[in-house]
């Protein structure tokens, strides 16, 4: 958003498993959002508030997503809290097609999303679930340590289109205070930084997890890190599907409700769970390229989804 603009920033508030998001509607790209803003409006306090950003762009329009027009319509450009622009996000991906529906752009069944992580293909069902194909998982040798007030733990390193580093523990208190990012070394084997997940077993084929994401700090909820949960889990379980040649299914609790993950013999990964729009309105738009202050958020409506 430049400092000319006079009109308001028209925004909507969804969350999938109550990994919070603002959606920010911009079909043609014609909106400038750089970190500082994009912080203002996750601002939880001084702002809308959320996990990250979803600026909803055709693909045609961004010049990171014109080699996949042909393939998806719509471009998922997706920012941290932060404002640091990131390669996916699963709950995010939920949360993009449920607003699309609801924005009359897809009707309930099979639609595809650009991303920086790739084309992913989501299933919108009629009960409210929406599951996507998430890809494939990479499964880097190199390996990092994490820790926490004087505990380590080694980590699994899974990629999902962005990095994840997930370690088992005994209580997911031993994850601390996760306002602040675990120490992990080597600080090499993630260069570009990573979400971290603490895993406990719930059961058979059901753990429960925490996460720190990289550039938002805990989040409720994170669907790129339960598929690499799930991934790293099946490993440590002997439950490798492409060994078994059937697909092998995982229940993820998250703090904000659960995701089933179900990795298939080829590799493919699907996750399913709920995605809501709750409300919607519009930003005075002298707040916002004012800096820091009181947010002066008008027209907020909840919505059905």
């Amino acid at each position: 958003m430049t400092s000319t603009q006079t009109s308001p920033l028209r925004f909507l508030k969804g969350h999938g498993t109550e990994n919070d998001f603002v959606i920010v509607p911009d079909a043609e790209n014609a909106l400038d959002l750089p970190p500082a803003v994009v912080a203002r409006l996750c601002d939880r306090r001084a702002g809308i508030g959320g996990d990250g950003l979803l600026h909803v762009v055709r693909s045609a329009a961004h010049p990171e997503a014109r080699h996949l027009a042909d393939e998806a319509e719509w471009f998922m450009d997706y920012r941290n809290a932060d404002g640091s622009v990131a390669e996916m996000c699963g709950n995010g991906v939920r949360v993009f097609a449920r607003y699309l529906e609801h924005a009359g752009h897809v009707t309930a069944g099979e639609v595809a999303v650009a991303t920086r992580g790739g084309v992913k293909h989501v299933h919108l069902d009629k009960d409210g679930t929406v599951t996507v194909a998430m890809g494939r998982a990479v499964l880097p040798e190199a390996a990092a340590t994490i820790t926490v007030d004087g505990r380590s733990w080694p980590a699994r390193n899974v990629n999902m289109g962005n990095p994840h580093a997930v370690a088992f523990v005994e209580d997911l208190d031993h994850a601390g205070n996760l306002l602040t990012e675990p120490a992990y070394a080597p600080a090499s084997v993630y260069p570009d930084g990573v979400n971290i997940e603490f895993v406990v077993d719930r059961g058979p084929r059901h753990v429960a997890m925490r996460v720190h994401e990289r550039g938002a700090a805990e989040t409720r909820s994170c669907g790129t890190g339960a598929c690499a949960v799930a991934v790293a889990t099946a490993r440590r379980d002997g439950a490798d599907p492409a060994e078994r040649g059937t697909p092998v299914t995982y229940t993820v609790d998250v703090l904000g409700g659960t995701l089933v993950i179900t990795e298939h013999p080829d590799g493919r990964i699907d996750m399913t769970g709920p995605a809501v729009i709750v409300a919607e309105g519009t930003v005075d738009p002298v707040w916002l390229a004012a800096g820091p202050g009181n947010a002066a958020v008008t027209g907020i409506e909840t919505v059905d989804d």
